[in-house]
């Protein structure tokens, strides 16, 4: 079975990612949950904005990278929103990673380097949502997945953010359950 890391959103280490990190360890995967934020949570996506703020994003980032010190190789590193920068950023520059989970968010590839040739990785999002959908992350994860075999794009109706936390009221049960799916299917092709 596989070891995760799963780097949270802008709303914190919420129950529904605890819950979102329980679906893959019922599946028999190993699943590290870093706390970024020390034990803060926020009702909001304003509200984890303004801690960021505070604290600095390149810091948190820094702070998700770290995550993965320590981890063996074969390791499938996955982020939520906020976390994905953290995770991409990873996938790109760590040498041990086998494979990336990218949820709710995507950047430029170039941003942290280049993309590992073969690296596989899944981008999932929804098609209207205010930030993947609207700020562009859909599009650039469209480009990026183009002519990639081990790269897939998953677009889900709908126009919320953070659907794959079920302790928010943005959660999208029926997306996640194929958010899920599709992700254990990319881990069991794994070496």
């Amino acid at each position: 079975m596989t070891e995760m890391l799963l780097l949270h959103h802008i709303q914190g280490l919420t129950p529904g990612v605890v819950d979102l990190a329980d679906r893959f360890r019922a599946a028999g995967h190993t699943v590290h949950t870093p706390d970024l934020f020390e034990g803060r949570t926020f009702a909001s996506i304003d509200e984890g904005a303004a801690y960021v703020g505070s604290v600095g994003f390149a810091e948190l980032r820094a702070r998700g990278v770290a995550a993965a010190d320590g981890l063996g190789d074969g390791f499938v590193v996955a982020g939520i929103s906020l976390g994905v920068m953290a995770a991409q950023q990873v996938a790109q520059n760590h040498t041990g990673v086998a494979g990336a989970l990218l949820f709710e968010a995507f950047a430029d590839p170039s941003n942290f380097g280049t993309w590992p040739d073969g690296l596989p990785v899944q981008v999932h999002g929804m098609a209207d949502d205010p930030f993947f959908g609207a700020e562009g992350d859909v599009d650039a994860a469209r480009e990026f997945v183009e002519g990639r075999s081990a790269a897939e794009l998953f677009v889900y109706p709908g126009n919320v953010h953070l659907f794959v936390d079920s302790s928010l009221p943005s959660y999208d049960a029926d997306a996640t359950a194929l958010v899920v799916e599709r992700s254990l299917e990319m881990l069991e092709r794994l070496p």
